[in-house]
């Protein structure tokens, strides 16, 4: 959310993905030090605990230093002068006037939403569609199976044949993948836009989940078929790295305004973990009762994600806040920004019109 208010639109979209990069590079890190030759072991374990406390402190001593969201400023602590200061600061040069004007008519416009809480937020027809697509993309993102998959990855090289030691050598390589891909994903997220790449990540993931449930059925009659399983492993890693792992939390900050961000952002976050542990506590039992068909499920919920984002989801690349809100007016059939009682006569169009 910070990232996205301190960035500029053209490079909205390549800041948004850089926290899903690093946590990516993280993973693998935790991955390369979690070696039983390294750290994953008797003598190294407190060492490998205490290593996650160093970015914790890195943050506290930087973190102080960063200047404070222009738009918060402007929008919600009605201090131009600071707000300009802070984006003269953030850019490098002292002609910020385009930028101030588009900030100022996010607040002119909501000037009497106030602050907007999550009770409010899901009572506001204005917003129905922004929260009904945050709701669906972040619990689409984990209900995907992407922990299922890395779940289940370390049976799957076995059943290829790699040596059970050699297994976490495999999965470092699976981390290593993911963060090529989220950097790739860094620098195409302005070229494809955000809606093209959810749609070909959850398309990506929907086919890698309906192959490997047929190489899963078939790997004990066909002897090449536990490779192919590896591939499903890796293409799947590949498609959610692409779209659905980055995208969501990138989204949330660009199809609301500043009243209603940090609510939105409580929504997804909480929507994303109930989801998150939902799987991690159900797929054991997903797994016993039906077996190589597990993924089944996940490839449905793929499947109907894909849809709602084709139906749905508008592209917001290259448009400011305020551009973006008007298209989610027209879909929510209100003509203003944060509406009373005037309602449009129109239909919304579809995504692919915005």
């Amino acid at each position: 959310m910070y990232l996205g208010e301190l960035a500029p639109k053209n490079l909205r979209g390549a800041l948004g993905v850089v926290p899903q990069l690093f946590i990516t590079i993280g993973i693998l890190v935790a991955q390369i030090f979690g070696l039983r030759s390294i750290l994953a072991n008797q003598q190294g374990w407190p060492i490998l605990l205490g290593v996650t406390g160093i970015p914790a402190a890195l943050q506290l001593l930087l973190l102080p230093f960063f200047p404070e969201s222009p738009r918060y400023l402007l929008v919600q602590k009605k201090d131009p002068t600071a707000a300009k200061r802070a984006l003269q600061r953030l850019r490098g040069w002292d002609d910020v006037d385009t930028e101030m004007e588009e900030i100022e008519q996010e607040a002119e416009a909501e000037r009497a939403a106030g602050f907007i809480s999550v009770v409010k937020l899901f009572r506001m027809r204005a917003l129905r569609w922004q929260v009904i697509s945050v709701v669906i993309l972040m619990g689409g993102q984990q209900l995907s199976g992407v922990n299922a998959i890395y779940y289940y990855a370390d049976q799957i090289y076995r059943g290829a044949g790699v040596n059970a030691d050699h297994v976490q050598y495999v999965t470092a390589g699976t981390g290593a993948v993911n963060v090529v891909v989220t950097v790739l994903a860094v620098f195409v997220v302005e070229l494809l836009g955000r809606r093209s790449l959810l749609l070909l990540g959850f398309s990506i993931c929907f086919a890698a989940c309906c192959v490997l449930t047929a190489a899963l059925v078939l790997q004990d009659t066909i002897a090449w078929m536990p490779y192919l399983s590896i591939t499903c492993v890796i293409s799947y890693v590949v498609g959610h790295a692409l779209g659905p792992s980055p995208i969501p939390a990138l989204f949330i900050t660009e199809i609301f305004l500043q009243s209603s961000r940090a609510s939105a952002f409580m929504v997804g976050g909480s929507v994303h973990w109930l989801s998150n542990f939902t799987v991690g506590l159900v797929f054991p039992f997903i797994q016993e009762g039906l077996g190589a068909y597990s993924f089944i499920i996940f490839a449905a919920i793929c499947l109907l994600t894909t849809v709602y984002t084709f139906l749905v989801v508008p592209e917001t690349k290259a448009k400011t806040f305020m551009e973006i809100n008007r298209i989610f007016a027209k879909m929510n059939k209100v003509s203003e920004v944060h509406p009373e009682k005037e309602e449009l006569t129109e239909l919304p169009p579809f995504a692919g019109e915005q």
